[in-house]
């Protein structure tokens, strides 16, 4: 038995997406049943890099396949999502949910200097913007896009913010290391804030040259393709 097709049918019968860890967890449950069948034991040890694997030469297949649906990782689990070719057909079928309305340039610069600094205060994100973004860290926390990740270690000790799994699953992103090169952020040139935010320099760091999102390594945030969400998982026919 092929691991991959194993893993096929799991995520073609699974109602959610899945990890490597949860895909793994299932091939040692399945091997340690008390009926379990002979052809699953091989499987009881399966290491996650294997898995991984596994799921990566699958993922090209049905690329390779052009077939209406394909195999993506997101925000570090994997599912069967459609093309988005087929979204008036799918929109036909199962009708237009409301969506959270769009996110303003400003709250997309904010999430960017997050995502690429992490964890970080909000006075260093004040301080890379040049203004007050109450407001758009209040919209960016209800949208559950970033969490509070801890505290910093220095005078008052500010929170800390990082991005949340939804953020990756908002962009479309398998993880952190798909966002483009920092260093392109910080080619992007801008006005430095006349003075830092906080009145204890030790609570901001450095400011990088600038950030702006516009265009960021490819990654249009401000575009209403990126701002789509992965299209919806294709249940198997």
């Amino acid at each position: 038995m092929d691991l991959k097709f194993i893993l096929e049918s799991l995520l073609f019968s699974a109602q959610k997406p899945m990890s490597v860890k949860e895909l793994r967890d299932l091939l040692a449950g399945a091997a340690t049943a008390e009926d379990a069948d002979e052809a699953a034991r091989p499987f009881k040890k399966t290491r996650d890099d294997e898995v991984t694997a596994a799921l990566e030469a699958l993922a090209r297949e049905h690329e390779t396949a052009a077939r209406s649906y394909r195999l993506v990782c997101v925000a570090g689990a994997w599912q069967f999502v459609t093309r988005p070719d087929f979204s008036p057909w799918l929109k036909a079928l199962v009708g237009v949910k409301n969506r959270p309305s769009r996110l303003s340039q400003a709250a997309l610069e904010t999430l960017a200097i997050i995502a690429y600094r992490q964890p970080v205060t909000r006075a260093e994100v004040e301080q890379v913007r040049g203004v007050n973004i109450d407001g758009t860290m209040q919209t960016i926390l209800e949208r559950g896009l970033v969490e509070q990740s801890g505290r910093a270690e220095v005078i008052g000790r500010p929170a800390l913010y990082a991005t949340t799994p939804l953020f990756l699953e908002y962009f479309g992103l398998g993880s952190l290391a798909d966002l483009p090169a920092a260093d392109e952020l910080r080619r992007i040139p801008v006005e430095r804030p006349p003075a830092l935010v906080t009145v204890d320099a030790g609570l901001a760091t450095l400011p990088p040259e600038q950030l702006k999102l516009e265009d960021v390594g490819g990654i249009k945030l401000g575009d209403s393709a990126a701002s789509e969400p992965p299209a919806a998982p294709h249940p198997p026919a």
